[in-house]
């Protein structure tokens, strides 16, 4: 098994995720991987046992604790969500819990609920503006694992696989989304009627304007 690099491609849900857990053969191994690595479709990585494996799944898949990979000879490795630094935000009144987890989640920041509580990855700047709301943060290590949303979360499949061999791929979820709306519409429309509308682009109809007939435009004038 050492002599080789063995490929792993495919996801098995664990036990309480959608699905039933798969009938699973082969050696199971453990990975044990914190949050950031567990969103990375393609990489390589050490096993408990001390040697080397690659990672290629679809992209966007995210990792959770008690997920299994699966080889194509059969092999498979459990993943451990490793324990990791974290800030929980406990509170009895539901409304300012929520307001917290309403200005976390503007700042699109990862974030795992439970019954009275919230998590995210310890950030001085967020447990500062959970301070601000009046709100205590502790800090402790956890596996961190997240409600899936935009963050990961996320099923994305933006753009085409990654290239076959199982690289680190380091881009991590980039969560910027290149969203440059600058849309390149150029909006000249290049229609010349020479019906010398002025285009005054009422706000109330947009850019969506309506094309009569250049006769209607002559009625219009004559009237």
């Amino acid at each position: 098994m050492m002599g080789r690099l063995i490929i792993f491609t495919e996801h098995v849900l664990g036990a309480g995720k959608a699905g039933a857990r798969a009938a699973l053969t082969g050696t199971t191994l453990t990975l044990t991987l914190p949050f950031e690595r567990r969103q990375k479709a393609r990489q390589r990585a050490r096993v408990a046992a001390g040697f080397e494996i690659g990672i290629q799944l679809p992209r966007g898949t995210v990792l959770r604790g008690g997920d299994r990979l699966r080889a194509a000879d059969g092999t498979t490795i459990e993943i451990v969500a490793a324990r990791e630094p974290v800030s929980t935000v406990w509170c009895r009144d539901l409304r300012r819990l929520a307001q917290v987890a309403y200005h976390l989640g503007n700042r699109h920041v990862p974030l795992e609920i439970g019954s009275g509580w919230v998590r995210y990855l310890a950030d001085h700047v967020l447990d500062a503006m959970v301070a601000q709301l009046g709100l205590t943060v502790v800090h402790h290590d956890e596996p961190f694992e997240p409600e899936n949303g935009a963050y990961g979360a996320h099923g994305h499949s933006h753009g085409a696989p990654h290239d076959a061999d199982a690289r680190d791929d380091s881009h991590t979820h980039d969560h910027r989304h290149a969203h440059d709306h600058s849309h390149a519409h150029d909006h000249s429309h290049a229609h010349d009627h020479s019906h010398d509308h002025d285009h005054d682009h009422d706000a109330r109809h947009g850019h969506a304007i309506l094309f009569g007939t250049a006769r209607q435009h002559t009625n219009d004038r004559e009237r």
